[in-house]
């Protein structure tokens, strides 16, 4: 694929069993503002963004990551796409046609090399949002999603191939080889990272913060609450972004960031860098040391959604 059609990362869509409990956290401590809901399904946005909303929860009897959704510029990118995928023998779930979520939009749903369902939409309304407000600390958008996967080189490859995503930086071990992949669709650094897992699952969720200052204080706000903070406060090496991550309360790690790297496309060359040089995890030696804990926690439970698609 020679022509880049994804433009930037829409949402991520959650099921999970105990929904109330998902939905208080979500819409309380974490920050955002449910916009729409219908028989177990919430839509939550945050203020920042024009996305109608940029994560959806829904009542399930099994927890498990639903979809990814990425936006085009506009349906006639989302055809081409639709029939790139197809040429390369990628599985659709639906043809492209109308979307039927708040902002409508243009789009259709595929299954990635380990089966999660992948959704790619244009023409969505842009949702009425606002500038975020010093102090204020609350999520500006979301910046990032991390996906757990048994193969990350497969992985990565599969991603370069059909959407076009590129390799920003590694981090690796000596004695593992690669333990994570940085890949963008943009300049910024990554909207996606690929990490090394024993199985397929959701790594984590990382939400932008104002600014240090809003990022600390909604970090304080969620530690108050009881939530189980498990990583940080940090500055990673790759992405030179600030880290804090909890556990929401099905075990999914999500994190506040500020000031992911913005890079020249053009000029930039990817790094590999070792982790097992502290100061690769963590720039500020702040955080508590990444360890098997931590790495556990992030491999998340095995994700039941592969290749099976999400009723809506």
């Amino acid at each position: 694929m020679t022509n880049r059609l994804l433009t930037h990362l829409r949402h991520v869509d959650l099921a999970v069993p105990d929904y109330d409990k998902q939905l208080d956290f979500y819409a309380g401590v974490w920050g955002l503002t449910k916009v729409a809901e219908d028989s177990g399904i919430s839509f939550l946005a945050a203020e920042g963004s024009p996305e109608q909303y940029i994560v959806r929860l829904r009542k399930a009897e099994e927890k498990r990551l639903d979809l990814i959704s990425y936006g085009a510029a506009n349906p006639a990118d989302v055809d081409t796409l639709a029939e790139q995928l197809l040429a390369g023998g990628v599985q659709l779930i639906s043809q492209p046609g109308k979307v039927d979520t708040p902002g409508g939009g243009y789009g259709f749903r595929f299954f990635d090399i380990d089966g999660r369902t992948i959704e790619v939409s244009a023409d969505v309304e842009a949702r009425r949002h606002r500038r975020i407000e010093e102090k204020e600390s609350i999520p500006v958008r979301l910046s990032h999603v991390v996906l757990n996967s048994p193969n990350i080189n497969a992985t990565r490859a599969w991603y370069e191939q059909h959407l076009d995503f590129r390799l920003s930086d590694t981090m690796a071990l000596p004695h593992m080889g690669e333990a994570m992949h940085f890949m963008r669709i943009s300049n910024q650094h990554h909207s996606m990272a690929i990490a090394s897992g024993p199985h397929t699952s959701l790594q984590h969720l990382s939400f932008e913060m104002r600014g240090i200052d809003e990022y600390m204080r909604g970090s304080g706000r969620v530690m108050r609450s009881g939530a189980r903070k498990i990583w940080g406060p940090g500055r990673h090496m790759a992405g030179d972004n600030t880290f804090m991550y909890f556990l929401d309360p099905h075990g999914n790690t999500v994190e506040y960031t500020t000031e992911l790297e913005k890079l020249d496309e053009d000029t930039w060359h990817p790094h590999i860098y070792d982790l097992t040089k502290p100061e690769n995890a963590d720039q500020w030696g702040t955080s508590n040391p990444m360890n098997e804990m931590v790495a556990k926690e992030m491999l998340n439970d095995v994700d039941r959604g592969v290749f099976v698609a999400p009723p809506v």
